[in-house]
């Protein structure tokens, strides 16, 4: 009887054991289950974190470039729009600001009869409000008439450009009649210009004047030196 007692006290401690023994590994198998889940996650997380990182360079490189070749882009007008306009070239890399050259439509005129040198016309040149430009460095164009009569040169040598701007007047001077004879033409006006090449030529009262041979001086910027000495 003891004997069957003990046999069967063996087998149930036998099974007792392998039952734990079962648990025991089904247990670490779980943890090992548990573990490799929880870390899975964190793994793929901390990839997918990077990879985001990564994509972020990429695009903040993308805008660094483009912020860069705009800024280029944008110093390339700059550099157009200054040089737009402000002068010439001179062809050594520099530019120089353009001279106008004043047309009888740039001036405001005037005119007035003087007494010396046997009587003679003074014609006074100013340029118009807002306005700065150059009488060259020749003859004004005075003529007379319906046939166009030019005066002649007053003086031997060309007198110096003139530059007109605010209150600045340039004076010429002109004789309408330099021969001692009776005769010549009666005429009111006269019609002067800046140059033969002058489009747009204007018509001066000077009341009625004989007009034969006339001469005119150079541009000056005194009065006294634009008397048209014969």
């Amino acid at each position: 009887m003891s004997g069957n007692r003990r046999k069967a006290f063996l087998v149930s401690a036998a099974l007792v054991g392998g039952a734990m023994l079962m648990t025991a590994c089904q247990d670490s198998d779980a943890a090992t289950d548990t573990g490799s889940s929880q870390s899975s996650p964190s793994a793929a997380q901390a990839g997918d974190a990077a990879a985001s990182s990564g994509s972020s360079g990429s695009d903040s490189g993308q805008g660094t470039d483009k912020g860069t070749d705009k800024g280029t882009d944008a110093g390339k007008g700059t550099e157009a729009d200054a040089g737009a306009g402000s002068g010439v070239d001179t062809g050594n890399g520099k530019r120089e600001q353009v001279e106008q050259s004043c047309g009888a439509n740039d001036i405001s005129w005037s005119t007035r009869s003087e007494s010396q040198a046997g009587g003679y016309i003074l014609i006074m040149a100013k340029a118009k409000s807002g306005l700065t430009c150059y009488l060259p460095a020749e003859l004004p164009t005075v003529a007379f008439g319906s046939d166009g009569t030019e005066a002649g040169p007053a003086e031997q040598s060309v007198g110096e450009q003139v530059k007109l701007s605010g209150s600045t007047t340039a004076y010429a001077g002109v004789n309408p009649k330099t021969t001692d004879e009776d005769g010549g033409k009666e005429l009111d006006s006269i019609i002067v210009a800046v140059g033969n090449e002058d489009p747009n030529p204007v018509s001066l009262p000077v009341g009625t004047i004989t007009v034969d041979k006339p001469i005119v001086t150079n541009w000056h910027t005194a009065p006294a030196d634009a008397v048209p000495f014969n």
